[in-house]
C-alpha cells in the first residue's frame, strides 16, 4: 500500500510515534489488510443479537459531587460521566443510532445510552479518545457544546474532525505523556494504547489516539480507551509512574474472532490482566452490550469475565459490570 502524502489533520515534527505523516506504535505489527477483513466478514461466525434492548431505570447522577466520595455512571459503550471534585467528565461520549458517517447503514445499536444526552448534568470536560465512529460522535458533541460548551481534550489531530460540527468548540489536543490541568485538584495525562485510528479510507492512523490518567484527590482513575493487550507493558508503566490506580475502567468486548481482534481489543481475560497489571483496587467494566462489533454473543462478555476473574484468583467485587445507567460511588 502506498504511503499517503498529507495529514489533513496534523502536521508538527517526527517523534518515536509519528513519521511525518502518520502515527504508529513504535513496536506494532502490520496491520491486517483486506484479504484478512473479508476473510472475517464471510467466515460466518456472527452470531445474532437482539436488535433492541430496554434500559432499566436508575436513579439520575446529581450535577455536581463535593462531598467526601466521587461517582461515575456508566451511560454506555465508551460513555462513562466521571463526577468528582466539583467538575463532570465525559469519556468518547456515543449517543448516536448508529457509529458510521451515515444515519441509515452502518452498526447500528441495540442498548440506548442509560442517560438521555438532554437529561446529562453539566459537562464541564470530554476526554476524546480516538477518532472511530463509536468513539467520536459529531452529533453527540454537537448537542454537548449546545447544552454546556465543555473543554474537549484529545490527541493530535482529532480537533480538525471535531470542527467538522461546525461549532466553536473549546479544544485543547495534546500527545502522549502530556498533562492537562483541569483543576487546581483535578489533571489528566494522556498515556500511550495499543489502538489505530481511521475515519475515512484515506486517513489511516493520522490521528493519534489514547487512554487517559486522571489525578484526583481520591487517587488516580485510569481510562484505557480502545487498547489491545499486547504483553502487558504499557499498564505496568502507568502503575510505575503514578502508582495503583484508585479505578481503572477497562474494556472487555469487541474482541472476536481473536486471530483479527487481538491487536486493537482487549477480551475479558485481557482485561483481568490489565487490572492486575495496574493493580487497580477496583475496575469496571466498558466497550460491550450496546453495539455489535464483532462476532461475539451481547452476554459473552460478562461469561468470560467471570470465568477470567476466577481463573486469575481475582475478587469479583473488585471488577464490576454496571448496567447502562447504573451508577456506583468511590470514597
Amino acid at each position: 500500500m502506498a504511503k499517503p502524502k498529507k495529514n489533513p489533520y496534523y502536521q508538527g515534527p517526527i517523534s518515536d510515534h509519528f513519521d511525518g505523516t502518520q502515527f504508529f506504535l513504535p513496536d506494532d505489527l502490520p496491520p491486517k489488510g483486506l484479504k484478512d477483513l473479508l476473510k472475517w466478514q464471510f467466515g460466518g461466525q456472527k452470531k445474532k443479537w437482539p436488535k433492541k434492548i430496554a434500559t432499566k431505570y436508575h436513579a439520575s447522577p446529581s450535577n455536581r459531587r463535593n462531598s467526601g466520595d466521587f461517582s461515575v455512571t456508566f451511560i454506555g459503550h465508551a460513555t462513562i460521566l466521571i463526577q468528582v471534585g466539583g467538575i463532570n467528565i465525559l469519556t468518547d461520549p456515543f449517543f448516536s443510532d448508529r457509529a458510521s458517517p451515515f444515519q441509515f447503514a452502518g452498526p447500528k445499536r441495540a442498548h440506548p445510552p442509560g442517560i438521555n444526552i438532554n437529561a446529562l448534568p453539566p459537562i464541564d470536560f470530554i476526554l476524546l479518545s480516538h477518532n472511530h465512529y463509536d468513539h467520536l460522535d459529531l452529533a453527540a458533541l454537537k448537542d454537548l457544546h449546545d447544552k454546556s460548551e465543555p473543554l474537549i481534550i484529545t490527541p493530535l489531530g482529532n480537533g480538525a474532525i471535531i470542527n467538522k460540527t461546525g461549532h466553536k468548540h473549546q479544544i485543547v489536543e495534546a500527545d502522549w505523556h502530556d498533562t492537562i490541568n483541569l483543576t487546581q485538584e483535578v489533571k489528566v495525562t494522556l498515556t500511550p494504547a495499543r489502538h489505530w485510528s481511521k475515519r475515512t479510507i484515506k486517513d489511516h492512523n493520522m490521528a493519534l489516539w489514547c487512554a487517559f490518567l486522571i489525578q484526583t484527590p481520591f487517587g488516580p482513575i485510569y481510562f484505557s480507551g480502545d487498547t489491545g493487550y499486547g504483553d502487558g507493558a504499557h499498564f505496568r508503566a502507568i502503575h510505575q509512574q503514578f502508582g495503583p490506580p484508585k479505578l481503572s475502567f477497562l474494556p472487555i468486548g469487541a474482541y472476536e474472532p481473536r486471530w483479527f481482534m487481538k491487536d486493537q481489543h482487549m477480551n475479558p481475560n485481557d482485561a483481568v490482566k490489565a487490572h492486575l497489571d495496574l493493580k487497580s483496587q477496583h475496575s469496571i467494566a466498558f466497550h460491550h452490550g450496546t453495539i455489535q462489533l464483532t462476532d461475539e454473543a451481547i452476554d459473552q462478555p460478562i461469561i468470560d469475565l467471570s470465568s477470567a476473574l476466577k481463573n486469575n484468583a481475582v475478587d469479583p467485587s473488585r471488577f464490576s459490570v454496571l448496567e447502562c445507567g447504573q451508577s456506583k460511588k468511590f470514597c
